[in-house]
Formats: structure tokens, sequence, C-alpha cells
């Protein structure tokens, strides 16, 4: 059987079902009522998940603290140096010692502690290491330490009356300014070879190896002195058999201060038949080489380019005046026969070298004479010196 009419129409127009993600929904074709809005079935809920307990804070890590590297005296400290107490304690001087040259105003009292603290550190430092450089500084540091502790006490009027010098000397005690002059009087008898230049190096050869005829050499400092070729002076004091060295001049002159060459003078080096030249100790070697050369290197004569013969002078000075700088004892005056046969120069060329000390700032009031040379040392080199007794 057919459908009717009208049972066609309401076919063609019934809503079709559909399916889609959301669930069955109703479609109508045609013209007629508009299509319901879609309405999606409801999703379902996710079940909330249980909250995780907290994780507990776990403790920070320890930073490890980079050991500081420390300089002191233009030396690194070692990281690995033990005991660590004593690198710390280097480490912290060299700081102490660049902030007290940022001061305003100088603090004697505080210098002189810090002396004395770095000579005993340094002391430490090479009973570890068994460095004899560092040894030689703990002595100069020790020696800094008294000189400025006595400037201190003068400057405040604290210093006993009639103990100590009224300017502090590189070397305090008077007998060693005797051993001093003792050195000059020999190398002047003993210097295997003539002129100033040849004078001058054996001189501070003599101080290095004085106590027993051996000792350690460095070739950067001979460089440093007032020598036109001082390879080629080496050369001549060993092939006169004054000096014996390991290995060749060329490689004398090449090491640094860390790496000494070791020089034998044979004429001082005691022994039974042959008593020692001198009569100081060990300990007071390393105090009279250290004068010496303090003198030699002096900042002005080193800038004034003053020649071997100059130096030459500056020391017999240094070792021939009163407690006041006066020359000769008394302030009489230097006999003008004696410093030129110890400066190895003539008679004739000693006014020109007093002209160059007094530019220097080493002499005030000098006049020569035709016997002897009066006037004074300057108040800024009398520590260098030592009173005639």
């Amino acid at each position: 059987r057919r459908p009717a009419p009208a049972d066609a129409s309401r076919s063609a127009t019934a809503p079709t079902p559909t399916v889609s993600a959301f669930g069955p929904h109703f479609s109508h074709t045609g013209s007629g009522d508009a299509a319901p809005h879609e309405v999606p079935a409801p999703r379902a809920e996710r079940p909330e998940r249980p909250e995780r307990p907290e994780r507990p804070e776990r403790p920070a890590r320890p930073t490890r603290k980079r050991a500081r590297r420390g300089r002191i005296a233009q030396r690194f400290v070692p990281y690995e140096l033990r005991p660590v107490s004593l690198r710390d304690e280097l480490t912290e001087l060299g700081e102490a010692f660049r902030a007290y040259q940022q001061r305003a105003e100088p603090d004697l009292a505080l210098l002189a502690d810090l002396h004395a603290r770095k000579a005993k550190a340094f002391g430490a430092w090479a009973d570890v290491s068994a460095d004899t450089g560092l040894r030689r500084e703990a002595e100069r540091a020790e020696q800094a330490a008294a000189t400025a502790r006595l400037q201190h006490l003068h400057r405040i009027g604290e210093a006993p009356e009639g103990e100590g010098p009224a300017v502090a000397r590189l070397l305090p005690a008077p007998v060693q300014w005797d051993h001093a002059r003792a050195v000059l009087a020999h190398v002047a008898g003993h210097a295997p070879l003539p002129g100033p230049e040849a004078r001058l190096l054996v001189l501070l050869v003599t101080l290095r190896t004085a106590h027993s005829g051996t000792g350690d050499l460095v070739g950067q400092r001979l460089k440093g002195l007032p020598l036109p070729e001082p390879e080629h002076l080496v050369e001549r004091l060993v092939e006169s058999g004054w000096l014996r060295i390991a290995g060749t001049a060329e490689e004398l002159m090449a090491p640094r201060p860390e790496n000494p060459t070791r020089v034998d003078v044979p004429s001082l080096t005691p022994d039974e038949s042959d008593p020692a030249a001198f009569t100081f100790g060990r300990k007071m070697r390393p105090k009279l080489s250290g004068w010496a050369q303090r003198v030699v290197g002096e900042k002005k004569l080193r800038k004034a380019r003053t020649t071997a013969e100059a130096r030459l002078l500056a020391l017999a000075l240094a070792t021939g005046a009163d407690g006041e700088g006066r020359l000769g004892p008394g302030g009489q005056g230097l006999d003008l026969g004696s410093l030129s046969s110890w400066c190895a120069v003539g008679p004739g060329e000693l006014p020109e070298l007093v002209d160059r000390l007094t530019a220097a700032d080493w002499l005030a009031e000098a006049a020569v004479t035709d016997t002897l040379l009066t006037g004074r040392r300057t108040e800024r080199v009398l520590p260098l010196g030592g009173p005639l007794t």
C-alpha cells in the first residue's frame, strides 16, 4: 500500500538523526521551522588528582671557597703551601703592605709590626721550602722592623737617652761598621784586576763569599750594576784564578734571583794553614752584603747613572763619617790619597766624583783641598752609613 501524499510530505520534512562526537542530534531540511540549537552532552568530570605531598627542602650544598692567590714581596704564595695558617698569614701580609702603601701619612709603628710579621712568616716559609732566598728576605725584614721601630721611638721622643743613635742605621751595632771597613780595606789590597768596575764587582762577590769562600751569585743583579761588560769582567776574574764558577760566564749571567749560581773564591776559603780573612760570623755576612747592595743600588745614584767609581766613593763615605755625618774623625776630612786608591782613580778625578755625589744629594758643604775632602753626608743617606768609632 502506497502512503498518502500527506504522509509523504511529513516523511520528507521529518528530522533525520545524525551522530556527532557530542551524541545524536537532528537536522531539518527544506523550508519550515528553524533547526533547534544543538545541545552537547555533558562531559564526564575528571576525578581530582590527589595532592602530592610537598618535598622537604634539600639543604644547600656548601660552596667551596677557593683559596686566595696571595702575593707578597713580588712572590706568589703557592696554593699547596702548608700549613694553611702560614699561607693565609702571607696572603694577609701582602694585602696589608699594599694597603699601607696607599696611606696618606706614614705610621712607623704599624710598619715595624708588618716587617716583624714578615720576618717571622718568611722564616717559617724558608723552613718548609729550604729556599735560601726566603731566608735572606726574612733577615732583611727583621732589619727593616728594627729600623722602623727605632725611627718611631725617636719621632715620638720616647727613645731612652743615650740608647741608640739619633738616626737609625742600617747596621745599628758599631762592630758591624768595623767589619764593613775591614772588608773595604781587604778588597782594596787584594783586588786581582785594576779599574773601578773590577773593584766594585770584587767587593760584591767578596761579600757573597766572605764567610767560607763559597756563595751564591745572581747574574741578573750583576746586570744592574754600572758595569759596561759584566760578562767579560767575570771571564777575566775566572782567568786570573781569583774566581771559580760552575759553567761559563754566559751561563752565570742568565739565572734569575730564584736560581742563583754557586761560585768559589779560593783566597777566601779558610784552612788550617790559612785562617779566614774576616772575623765575623755566618749571620753577619748577609747583613754586610745587604748594606753594600743598598748603597750601590741607591735610587738617586741609579737615576743619575753614576759610574762604578762614584758608587765606590759613596761606599767609602758611608763608612768614613762621624755620627752627625761629618767626613773624617771629628769632621776633619778624609785623605784624598786613600779615597783615590779605594775608588781606583787618580786624585785629579775625585773633584768630579764629589760633584756627582753632591748632585745626587749624598754630599753637602763639600770641599776638596790638595790633601783632604771635607763636608758632610746629607741627612737623607745617614741611615746608610755608620759613625766612626
